[in-house]
């Protein structure tokens, strides 16, 4: 190793953010195990789903009872390109799905494509360039989605939407529209993507869902603030040193924040049958969202966590994405976590109304300001 890569190790090592991450973030997931073990011997049969295949969906002019069994529901995943992302591509287009893959590069989605279908000659796959951390980009994602369904003549709508794109920045810097890139990638981009493909998701024949990836992460955040300062993350930019462990905490709190007003939203205008929204943790997996780490200390990370069981590959780590996605209709609100379709319940701020209340009206806000930029830069 190079001197000068030592010493940058050496010095990202030393600092605070790093310590939490390896002492707060090993903590938090051994908890949500003891939170599964307690769960699992008390009540065994409780807070367990079973996986259902998911229903064909019918051709433009057609009803649902007339369905043909190639009308393959559409699923569409972002952060698709490797790990968890194509592991649940894989999956689910094994499962029926016409998966629909995201990601920023034409290349690696190409790759992704390619290594499915070596594995599933069968498999149904479209892919879309998308940079998730503009919001011009998810508008014309959303655009390119809805004439794709069209040309392909296809029934106007998604079933599924697995928000699993997210980032693990080790420095500070912005979006195209000037937010946090760690906020902007893993929580306001999943918001504006859900906001413009709820109709999709609405127009399905099927019961259809949302499932967001968030992490046992959120368990280290005891206080939060839902002003937009915090929430778009121009707050951390004036901070002296870049505090990337709590942010990415609090992205994935804002996530599940998200995810259980949603639900209750739902709940209240009576489309909890139709639409339904769930949380996946697929605990610590083996991805390339290290790769800002100096290498020696995350290939040391990875083998301790291996050497105490807790390290699992994508192909393992994808089970509570899967169990979330192929949970039986109208199962909603729940955190999917540890496999086998079982459920644990998330942080007791994570369910916390006036907060979630208080984020979303936030989150809209800033939705709508970045809509109407996006109007006044095409006029």
């Amino acid at each position: 190793m190079a001197m000068k890569e030592l010493r940058e190790a050496l010095h990202f090592a030393c600092t605070v953010e790093f310590w939490r991450m390896a002492v707060l973030w090993t903590l938090s997931i051994i908890l949500s195990y003891l939170h599964l073990f307690a769960q699992t011997f008390l009540s065994p049969n409780s807070g367990s789903y079973p996986r259902c295949s998911p229903r064909p969906v019918p051709p433009p002019g057609t009803s649902s009872s007339a369905a043909p069994a190639h009308g393959r529901p559409v699923c569409v995943i972002t952060g698709a390109t490797s790990g968890l992302g194509a592991a649940a591509a894989d999956a689910l287009s094994r499962e029926g799905f016409f998966v629909v893959l995201a990601g920023r590069s034409s290349h690696l989605l190409s790759k992704a494509i390619s290594n499915i279908r070596k594995r599933n000659r069968g498999a149904d796959l479209k892919a879309f360039e998308v940079d998730l951390s503009s919001f011009q980009s998810i508008l014309n994602f959303k655009d390119s989605l809805q004439q794709w369904l069209l040309d392909s003549d296809m029934h106007s709508s998604i079933q599924l939407l697995i928000n699993n794109a997210g980032i693990l920045a080790a420095s500070g810097r912005s979006t195209a529209e000037g937010n946090d890139m760690m906020m902007g990638t893993n929580y306001i981009a999943a918001f504006c993507l859900t906001k413009v493909l709820l109709p999709l998701l609405e127009n399905s024949p099927a019961p259809s869902r949302i499932v967001n990836v968030t992490s046992f992460t959120h368990r280290n955040v005891f206080d939060i603030q839902v002003d937009k300062a915090t929430v778009s993350g121009k707050l951390f930019s004036k901070l002296e040193c870049y505090p990337y462990a709590h942010i990415y905490e609090y992205s994935k709190a804002c996530l599940l924040l998200f995810s259980y007003e949603l639900h209750r939203q739902f709940v209240l205008v009576g489309k909890s049958h139709q639409v339904s929204v769930s949380a996946a943790d697929p605990g610590i997996v083996k991805t390339n969202i290290m790769r800002e780490i100096p290498s020696c200390l995350s290939q040391v990370a990875f083998l301790v966590l291996k050497l105490l069981g807790l390290l699992q590959s994508p192909e393992n780590g994808v089970h509570s994405i899967l169990d979330a996605a192929l949970a039986p209709a109208g199962t909603s609100g729940v955190y999917f976590f540890g496999g086998n379709g079982r459920t644990i319940k998330s942080s007791a701020l994570s369910y916390d109304t006036k907060l979630s209340k208080e984020l979303w009206a936030t989150s809209c806000n800033l939705f709508f300001e970045l809509q109407l930029s996006s109007e006044e830069t095409s006029t």
